[in-house]
């Protein structure tokens, strides 16, 4: 049987009987691996972090990390003899240290660390400063530099120390776009190049799609769903993930057989159903923007009511007789602009490759 790298069962944790965590469980099935938790500002997913690495006691639950238990019913390991680097969003550097006596510090616990028997990280000092766009730095104080400088450098402490667990918070919270995306590439390359397990606590999708081999979506005081970020988009599990994601609508639908719908406005829609249905079964559909094309030569033709450009993109709002409204996405270079009230034709037949319905 094939053990996985780390496993979390049943997290149950509360502060004054208000219960923060309820049954937290997922697992990671291999060293190297990168996990997101994505979801809303003060939900819990610090809360994950911290059980993880021993800063919080949990009420009841365990955690098993490369076939060692750190916590259960009957045993607690305490945070620094986890080898776990957990680098916080508040940016923890010591006041009184420069930029290199902060970074030497994880580097020194790494040596003096028993626990620690995975050897120096591939990349010295000065290779992680440059690859976090910071090397001027080395000789400044905490308080010498900008709070982004700041969350790279903890960056730099967390990663060098070469942890058997990297736990990042919002890791990118003070980075300008242009910027973050940079420190993404770098940090993917340094993680997988150096097989660092990781976990990343996020609230930006795009972040936890680029980084993640798996995504676990936070609701509720639950994972609600833990699976890869292609399914988490395409094939989320339930109602709340779509709501959380707020990007598509749900519409009424009959299974008339074997993949095939009807809806009174779109007619009949094909594609691949995730789940088994009844024929005559009444359903929601999901439909995102990417699932309906646009087709001026259709004779299916609805309103268009509103129109956000997103660079790359169009995102038209379609209106249609029974007052659904409609996502579609349209390359914005496309030949057909539409503007507000106009009418927008969408391809028939309807094809859905994925037909998700609750």
């Amino acid at each position: 049987m094939m053990n996985n790298f780390l496993e979390i069962k049943g997290l149950h944790y509360s502060v004054n009987k208000e219960q923060i965590l309820n049954d937290i469980s997922f697992d990671i099935k291999n060293k190297g691996d990168i996990i997101c938790i994505l979801g809303p500002s003060g939900i819990g997913k610090t809360t994950i972090l911290k059980s993880i690495a021993g800063l919080r006691k949990i009420d009841s639950g365990s955690i098993v990390l490369n076939k060692k238990t750190l916590t259960d019913k009957d045993n607690f390991i305490f945070p620094e003899d986890r080898n776990i680097a957990l680098s916080f969003q508040d940016n923890a550097l010591f006041p009184h240290y420069t930029v290199k006596e902060n970074i030497e510090f994880g580097i020194k616990r790494s040596l003096f660390c028993s626990k620690n028997k995975n050897g120096p990280l591939k990349y010295n000092m000065t290779e992680l400063l440059d690859l976090f766009f910071i090397p001027e730095l080395k000789n400044k104080y905490p308080h010498e530099i900008s709070a982004g400088q700041s969350q790279r450098v903890c960056l730099v402490r967390s990663i060098i120390h070469n942890p058997d667990l990297l736990l990042l918070d919002e890791p990118f919270a003070n980075l300008d776009q242009n910027l973050k995306e940079k420190v993404q590439e770098n940090l993917k390359q340094i993680i997988k190049s150096s097989n660092i397990t990781t976990i990343v606590v996020t609230h930006d999708k795009y972040e936890a799609f680029y980084l993640g081999d798996y995504c676990g979506i936070l609701l509720n005081k639950k994972i609600v769903q833990f699976d890869s970020p292609y399914n988490i988009h395409h094939i989320p599990n339930s109602q709340e993930v779509v709501e959380f994601f707020n990007r598509g609508v749900l519409v009424p639908a009959e299974v008339m057989g074997k993949d095939t719908l009807f809806n009174e406005d779109l007619g009949e829609i094909k594609g691949k159903l995730i789940k088994n249905y009844q024929r005559g079964e009444k359903v929601k559909l999901l439909i995102q923007p990417e699932d309906l094309e646009h087709d001026d030569s259709s004779h299916l033709k609805f309103q268009v009511i509103d129109k956000k450009f997103r660079g790359t993109s169009f995102i038209y709002t379609l209106k249609t007789p029974s007052n659904l409204k409609l996502p579609v996405f349209v390359h914005s270079h496309h030949e057909h602009l539409h503007a507000e009230n106009e009418k927008f034709g969408l391809k028939t037949p309807i094809y859905i490759d994925h037909l998700v319905c609750f």
